[in-house]
């Protein structure tokens, strides 16, 4: 700059500081409300603003200023006629713009440059540029990958190449099944998208390799077709140094600008895998916002500042040598503000100044504008010179407002802001509270306020007590804001202020007030206490305050709450612990709070063992005796009494009852507890009470009898204390409206002649509250009121004395009425045989007349399609949530008609119903088929005879019947299939196989398919089986169990007879041998219990031995043969060889007698 530059800066510099301070406007909303303001751009939309296609535009603009300013739009510097335009709406009192594209409206259309402006009569403020722009997505070209086929080792890119989208896409690959592929200090994805190999391996052939990218305005995701790689490995692998793949060359260089993001990135081809490691030329990489990526392959710098600017080296490493790269990073700045310019606010003929300092590289040049029009193309002003990036005013008129914008731009960017100058004649007002109190403690300072506002500035004065002498010098501090401060305050320095505000336009005067307080201090600490176990130990805490101040103490153990238990009894100026155990040691601290200032003190509790004592009896505390009332107040009492025999268990605590004889004869109930250490209680009382107190004392063992009544202390009345609550208002009609609540108690009322008044207004829009005052009842109920409207109500409570307090309105409702309107646009989607979407169009808020419940849609099935089933059914309803515009019927019934309405469901009921509208549901597959009867021909055939399904669902097509053979094992016959016509009802199954089980299933069928299957089972034998269509008499488990019954009891008698005739009973052989005398039989052998040997020549059987296995007996010389005594030559036997029946005689001449009935018995036994 040349000397002639220097000299006017300096000029300039010591002109402004010789300047009128700029006057501030306090954010006071009283104050702003009356003062005229230049328009304030306080919300707009982003300087870049990408749109979704698929939305209305929104284009923000909102601005303060008063009186409230209108708006106007440029587009691409040019007026923007929004009238013209029927798509684009102005929101009211604000500039921001809606343009709907709901119709089909393009986007594209409406891309372009805008810019909003604010208007007031003092002035016009613009907002910045606004670049619309629609975003992109655009779709993925089409294109076919050949394999690709790599050597195992080899480096490999495969390439993204999104598509360009606005804003671009997020790029990341992934294979089919959406599952991250893999990623590595060998594998990883390039800043560019692409997906980099630096050798690849086996592990990486895969046919699944796919780029995805993501739009994120749109939030839509776009893939390419996915790429198939085949890793070989038909030669040796050699292992080699690194090679760059990402970037190429050795020198790159980089332009980012001031507060952005710095990306670098290094990728290499080797083998074995380099790694990579970063650093800066002549500097340090700043560790707080630098980042290293994608295994640090990625230097990210965050925040970019000048000091970023450098030399940036990667190198990249393995066993067989290092390769690396230099970054050579420029850092540049669009405009950035040093010092924004501030709205200045001057009286009449003062002097002030507008500054726009703003940074950038290369330096931003400033221009100026006033109300939106360039400096030089604007009206002149005298009192207005512009100086570079300075705007100075000298003399400044009342017509001077207008509202200055400064444009700092370069090559990079450009920044825009509005600063109004404010002209204003205004006289003097004090903003601090009148007869505001200040207080504080003696030798602390204290700071009295004097907020002002005035145009000229006003100035500022105090005085004390009188206006007799302005305060100057020690010991008052005077501040530029107005306050008057005093560093140490005395008591003397109590008393009334006034600060008196002036201006060439008038006078201001308020006036406070200082109290300075004596100091809150802890005479009496508590002290170092050693007590033993179970023992009670008491902390002092003796404190002093001023009088005017309320003091409260609280206690702490260890630094933390004292333990919630009973055992701790904090009284105003004591501790006392109960009981004391040895968790109870540790540090008390006694602290003292006012609302100015605090004091604590702390002492330690030591516990130690107890001393054995005498065993003693305990029992429950005498009743207290002597009660006293003093100190009579018109709602307070003081109670004291003497306490009974604590009989060895120190009182707890006392319990006060009281009797209301006016209102609760013969009832007590508890007021208040006091701690066993204190014989007096202060009581709180209610109005219109006649009082009577007894005490009751509690130690361990229990509560005392209840003490003598004391006298009878009677308080006055007096108004209400409080109102009803719970005050609701609900309609029962549609033109009422019933005002409920809970009624006050008699000790609530406080007086006689309690009454509620009770008001109501309809909302916003009767001033006037109508009344009616009743008694004893909870509730009222206004007439003729419109329906479903809001209502404020109040309820206040009323008695001979006086009114309650105001009470707060609540809101209520008039009552419903049932909807005057019926939905419209009914609409049914016949989704399947079984159901149904409906849609209909909500019917308009006014016609609910009361809350809407939802929709409730009517619908019946008028008659089946199907000729032969054409019964109705009950008329069925759903209800639908009142937001739903369609709801899904799901219980249809398949080939029938159906009929349905829809009302609007309000609180008093439903509304009209829509016109009906039938529809028609499909074909379904059908039911079982309603009989199934099998019956057995002959040995190898059988008949079936069905009725058709209950449940048609459509018009039969036919039948299918599938049967098989089935025995006990797993394995079954081959399935038979036999399709048979609509019209039959019986069909003959010829060439089965006899003495058979069958399981037979049917099926009937529809256009939509089969139905489910009956089943019956049967076996084909000569008498016909009359198979139940539902029960297998063969497969019940009564049936079962009777059979094993019966033969489990057959097997028992057979065994029996069989042991009984073993033992030698009387048959026609033993008769015969017994004739004989044959003197040979030997007797049995006592020690094994078998018989003797038989040593006859005859080979005579032994006396009752069984026949031989072989069926046969040797004859010789004896005929007494087992033969003979049945009735042919051939014997039958069981499996196990023994004998099938009983014996019987001959029919011969050696036939026997017939045994006695006695005999036959034994047989059997």
């Amino acid at each position: 700059m040349d000397r002639s530059g220097d000299a006017r800066l300096v000029l300039l510099l010591l002109f402004m500081s010789h300047m009128t301070t700029a006057l501030e406007v306090p954010l006071d909303p009283k104050l702003l409300e009356g003062l005229p303001q230049p328009p304030t751009i306080t919300h707009q939309s982003p300087k870049d603003y990408i749109v979704d296609p698929r939305e209305n535009i929104v284009i923000y603009c909102e601005a303060k200023g008063k009186p409230h300013p209108s708006f106007s739009w440029t587009r691409n510097g040019t007026h923007f006629d929004i009238e013209k335009d029927p798509k684009v709406i102005m929101k009211p009192h604000t500039g921001t713009l809606v343009i709907d594209i709901s119709g089909g409206e393009k986007t594209e259309a409406y891309e372009g440059i805008y810019q909003c402006a604010a208007h007031n009569q003092l002035g016009t403020a613009v907002s910045s540029h606004i670049h619309i722009r629609q975003s992109r997505s655009p779709l993925w070209s089409k294109e076919r990958f050949s394999p690709i086929v790599a050597q195992k080792g080899q480096s490999l890119v495969l390439h993204c190449r999104p598509p360009a989208g606005l804003p671009p896409p997020i790029v990341f690959w992934m294979d089919n099944n959406f599952q991250r592929l893999p990623q590595s200090r060998r594998v990883s994805q390039g800043l560019n998208g692409d997906l980099y190999f630096s050798n690849v391996q086996m592990e990486d052939s895969r046919n699944n390799y796919i780029c995805y990218a993501r739009f994120p305005h749109t939030q839509t995701i776009q893939q390419k077709q996915p790429i198939s790689v085949h890793v070989t490995e038909h030669k040796p692998i050699e292992e080699r140094a690194p090679v760059f793949m990402v970037p190429s060359g050795s020198l790159s260089s980089e332009l980012v600008l001031r507060g952005e993001t710095l990306e670098m990135e290094c990728i290499a081809d080797g083998l074995p895998t380099p790694a990579v490691s970063w650093s800066k030329r002549s500097g340090e990489i700043p560790s707080a916002r630098a980042s290293f990526l994608n295994y640090n392959k990625t230097l990210r710098i965050t925040d970019v500042s000048e000091a970023d600017a450098g030399e940036y080296q990667c190198r990249a490493t393995n066993t067989h040598g290092s390769v690396h790269h230099t970054y050579r990073v420029t850092v540049r700045a669009a405009p950035y503000w040093i010092s924004a310019p501030k709205n200045l606010v001057l009286a009449p003929l003062e002097t002030g100044a507008i500054s726009c300092l703003a940074g950038g590289n290369p330096k931003p040049t400033i221009h100026w504008s006033v109300n939106g029009l360039p400096i030089n193309d604007a009206p002149k002003d005298p009192s207005r010179r512009v100086e570079n990036d300075t705007i100075i005013f000298s003399a400044v008129q009342t017509g001077s407002s207008a509202v200055y914008q400064c444009n700092a731009t370069n090559q990079y960017g450009d920044l825009l802001y509005n600063a109004f100058v404010n002209v204003l004649a205004e006289p003097p007002r004090v903003l601090t509270p009148s007869d505001k109190v200040y207080q504080v403690i003696v030798n602390k300072p204290a700071l009295l306020e004097c907020v002002s506002f005035g145009s000229p500035v006003p100035t500022i004065t105090w005085f004390k007590d009188s206006r007799s002498s302005m305060l100057d010098g020690d010991p008052y501090v005077f501040h530029d804001s107005g306050a008057l401060e005093i560093p140490v305050s005395q008591g003397s320095n109590s008393g009334k202020y006034t600060c008196v505000a002036r201006n060439n336009l008038g006078i201001s005067e308020n006036h406070v007030y200082l109290e300075v307080k004596e100091p809150t201090r802890i005479l009496r600490p508590p002290e170092y206490r050693v007590v033993q176990r179970n023992a009670d130990v008491l902390f002092e805490c003796k404190v002093k305050h001023d009088p005017s101040l309320v003091p409260t103490v609280s206690w702490r153990r260890d630094n933390g709450e004292l333990p919630y238990d009973e055992r701790f009894r904090v009284e105003a100026d004591s501790l006392t612990i109960s009981d004391v155990s040895e968790s109870d040691a540790g540090v008390y601290t006694c602290m003292v709070n006012t609302t100015l200032d605090q004091d604590s003190a702390s002492a330690q509790l030591t516990v130690v063992e107890a001393t054995p004592t005498p065993t003693l009896i305990y029992e429950q505390p005498d009743a207290p005796t002597d009660l006293e009332l003093t100190d009579p107040g018109a709602r307070s009492v003081q109670l004291t009494w003497t306490p009974g025999d604590e009989h060895n268990s120190p009182t707890k605590k006392f319990l006060i009852q009281y009797e209301d004889a006016l209102h609760q004869s013969g009832v007590w109930l508890n007021l208040t507890e006091v701690p066993g250490s204190r014989t007096t209680a202060h009581l709180k009382l209610s109005p219109y009470v006649h009082y009577s107190f007894r005490v009751l004392a509690l130690n361990d063992v229990g509560y005392s009898r209840p003490s003598r009544a004391s006298r009878q202390y009677r308080t006055s009345p007096a108004a209400p204390d409080e109102n009803p609550s719970e005050v609701k208002g609900h309609g029962t009609e549609h033109n009422n409206l019933v005002i409920t609540w809970k009624p006050l108690t008699p000790l609530q009322a406080n007086g006689p002649g309690l009454q509620y008044k009770v008001m109501w207004r309809q909302q916003e829009v009767e001033q006037d509250w109508s009344f009616v005052t009743v008694a004893n009842v909870s509730r009222f109920v206004v007439s003729g009121t419109p329906t479903f409207v809001p209502y404020e109500l109040k309820v206040q409570a009323i008695n001979d004395y006086g009114h309650a307090p105001k009470p707060s309105a609540v809101i209520g409702h008039s009552g419903e009425d049932f909807p005057s309107a019926a939905p419209e646009a009914v609409q049914v989607l016949v989704l399947n045989s079984t159901e149904a979407e409906v849609s209909w169009t909500h019917v308009p808020q006014r016609s609910v007349r009361g809350r809407l419940q939802g929709y409730r849609v009517h619908y019946r099935r008028e008659r089946s399609l199907h000729r032969h089933n054409s019964h109705h059914a009950e008329q069925r309803s759903k209800t639908f949530s009142t937001g739903s515009s369609s709801g899904r019927l799901t219980d249809l019934q398949p080939y029938s008609l159906y009929s349905l309405h829809i009302t609007a469901l309000s609180g008093r009921g439903e509304g009209p119903a829509s016109n009906t509208h039938r529809f028609q549901t499909p074909e379904g597959v059908p039911g079982a088929p309603a009989s199934l009867r099998v019956s057995a021909a002959d040995p190898e055939s059988v008949l079936l005879e069905w009725s058709p399904p209950h449940q048609r669902n459509g018009r039969l097509t036919g039948y299918t019947l599938r049967y098989h053979a089935v025995s006990s094992s797993s394995d079954a016959g081959e399935l038979q299939e036999l399709e048979l016509p609509a019209n039959h009802s019986s069909v003959f199954l010829h060439s089965l196989q006899h003495s058979t089980r069958y399981r037979f299933s049917l099926s009937a069928r529809t256009a939509r398919g089969s139905g489910p299957p009956l089943t019956q089972e049967t076996l084909t034998v000569l008498d016909r089986a009359l198979v139940s269509p539902q029960v297998d008499i063969a497969t019940q488990g009564w049936f079962i169990g009777l059979m094993s019954a019966i033969a489990l009891l057959i097997l028992i008698l057979l065994i029996i007879c069989f042991i009984k005739r073993n033992k030698g009973g009387k048959y026609p052989v033993k008769e015969k041998e017994d004739a004989h005398g044959d003197p040979e039989i030997q007797p049995m052998k006592e020690d094994d219990m078998t018989f003797g040997e038989y040593s006859d020549e005859d080979h005579k059987p032994l006396k009752g031995s069984r026949t031989p296995s072989s069926g046969s007996v040797k004859r010789a010389d004896s005929d007494d043969s087992l033969v003979d005594y049945t009735d042919s030559g051939d014997t039958q036997f069981n499996e196990d060889g023994s004998f099938i029946g009983q014996y019987s005689g001959l029919q011969s001449a050696h036939h026997s007698p017939q045994p006695s009935p006695s005999t036959a018995f034994n047989s059997l036994v």
